[in-house]
């Protein structure tokens, strides 16, 4: 069974940086695209970033050049959040999809202060 397991969010004031981190167990690759998407109050969940099986990457247009995905390998992958914003704050979800099925993890609160 595949799970996923977010971590690093956290409190952080408008400017500032902060990095989640997803930790995938069971049967995962390379082959397997992976992604960030977030959810704020009273808002629909949204794609922030997504990695393809050959490492191309996808970015909200909101996030460009501010936040970037990577992955150490096939079960970790990460999103930094630099030059944070008050409209970032969000639940943060990691995604995985294998086998044409999404596997979502529970989120982690990322809260900007201005």
């Amino acid at each position: 069974q595949v799970q996923l397991v977010e971590s690093g969010g956290g409190l952080v004031q408008a400017g500032g940086s902060l990095r989640v981190s997803c930790a995938i167990s069971g049967f995962i690759s390379l082959t397997n695209s992976v992604g960030w998407y977030r959810q704020a109050p009273g808002k629909q969940r949204e794609l922030v970033a997504t990695m393809a099986s050959g490492g191309g990457t996808n970015y909200a247009d909101s996030v460009k050049g501010r936040f970037t995905i990577s992955r150490d390998n096939a079960k970790t992958v990460s999103l930094q959040m630099n030059t944070l914003k008050p409209e970032d704050t969000a639940v943060y979800y990691c995604n995985a999809g294998i086998n044409n099925r999404d596997f979502w993890g529970k989120g982690t609160l990322v809260t900007v202060s201005s």
